[in-house]
């Protein structure tokens, strides 16, 4: 919940982007923040060791996906842990090529946007911007034409990477890395086929590709497991995240294998990077999220993600509905049959939605994304779906109401 200067109260269903992770001051955050802060508040953790910076980076290497030794690097969010990979995958592989996905957000810093392929105004007028950067369809099932809504079908779309990207435009050979949100987030809350990730990762290791995985938003618990790319057992070479890493602190981190890390010291930095502070919520929320609010998000998700099928059936513009644990989305149409976008609609119900009391977000052309914090419970799952069939029902009737004055007023 989340109050505003006049008193309203709002159930949260959007959690500042998936980053409250652990809800809006929790007491375990706070407490870790306010004994921190009563300690220090900043010394440069690059010239200066401390203890909480060395611990985050050894946890994050301990519940990184995959058996290899890792290299932690702690930046301040997630564009500058992006930026970082960038870099990184450069240095190690001596190659430039990057490939990403369209639909994808990596973050809007000039490298990071470089890789963004959401929206045309996150570019405009911002070129030229990071060169040999190439995009390649994701695998949308509900709207790819190689998957044509097949669930099993993953060869298409890794397809067309070999078939036309590295056949006709660029040698894989020159390619440093290939950076995949495991889930897209502002593309649309995109859950790509199963397979698909271990597809990717067997093209990466037949090319000597980096294979990175940017976890921002899906990471740290919220799919149900600490990590998307935990659902299908891959190992990305370079994981990125933060949002939910600090429960509101600015908090990233790079975590990549030990034998790609390396650059000498002082090719990469940070000031801020791991600030003690910051450090201090992350651990806190770490320790939240394995102590049971990841079990949680798979549970509740599973409550979430049945009410809004459920939902799908009452309302035709409800076109397709995916995700895993706290991460839904719910696409949004005209018509069934076409598929074409509602836009509109979804503005509609986020803002009907906020002026009764639930906080929401779009994501993509037209898809509802739910990411509440991780601590929800049935009766605020339960109320957010009730507000929402709510809010779809005075969508139907105010149109049903604009078509019959319409046919009043005729030609």
């Amino acid at each position: 919940m989340v109050q505003d200067v006049d008193g309203n109260r709002f159930l949260d269903f959007m959690a500042g982007i998936a980053v409250s992770a652990t809800g809006y001051g929790h007491p375990k955050v706070v407490a870790a923040v306010k004994e921190a802060a009563d300690r220090f508040l900043h010394i440069c953790g690059s010239d200066f060791y401390y203890e909480s910076m060395a611990e985050l980076c050894e946890r994050l290497a301990r519940v990184a996906p995959g058996p290899s030794k890792k290299r932690v690097f702690l930046t301040n969010s997630g564009t500058e842990a992006i930026e970082a990979a960038i870099k990184l995958a450069r240095y190690a592989t001596r190659r430039t090529a990057i490939i990403a996905f369209r639909g994808a957000f990596h973050g809007r810093t000039t490298g990071a946007v470089s890789l963004t392929s959401s929206k045309a105004r996150q570019h405009a007028g911002f070129g030229p911007l990071l060169p040999d950067v190439h995009h390649v369809p994701f695998a949308y099932r509900y709207r790819c034409q190689f998957c044509s809504g097949m669930p099993a079908c993953t060869r298409g779309c890794i397809g067309v990477i070999e078939q036309d990207l590295f056949a006709r435009h660029l040698d894989p050979h020159d390619v440093a890395a290939i950076f995949i949100e495991p889930i897209q987030g502002e593309g649309g809350y995109v859950v790509p086929p199963e397979g698909y990730l271990r597809d990717l990762r067997e093209l990466c290791d037949r090319y000597g590709i980096l294979l990175v995985a940017d976890e921002v938003q899906c990471g740290v618990g919220r799919t149900g497991k600490m990590w998307a790319c935990d659902h299908e057992g891959v190992e990305p070479d370079i994981l990125l995240t933060a949002k939910g890493l600090g429960s509101g602190m600015p908090i990233g981190a790079l975590v990549a294998k030990e034998s790609i890390s390396t650059w000498e010291s002082g090719s990469h930095g940070s000031t801020f990077g791991g600030n003690p502070v910051c450090c201090a919520a992350a651990l806190a929320t770490l320790d939240l999220v394995e102590g049971g609010l990841m079990a949680n998000a798979a549970r509740m998700g599973e409550r979430l993600m049945t009410g809004v099928c459920t939902l799908a059936t009452r309302h035709e513009c409800i076109g397709d509905v995916r995700g895993r644990g706290l991460m839904v989305g719910m696409e949004l149409v005209r018509d069934r049959s076409t598929r074409e976008p509602a836009a509109d609609l979804l503005q509609q119900l986020v803002q009907d939605s906020f002026r009764n009391g639930l906080l929401l977000l779009g994501a993509g052309k037209s898809t509802l994304r739910l990411a509440p914090p991780l601590v929800v419970d049935e009766y605020d799952v339960d109320t957010a779906l009730e507000m929402i069939d709510e809010g779809l029902q005075g969508l139907g009737s105010r149109a049903a109401g604009q078509e019959s004055a319409a046919a009043e007023v005729g030609p």
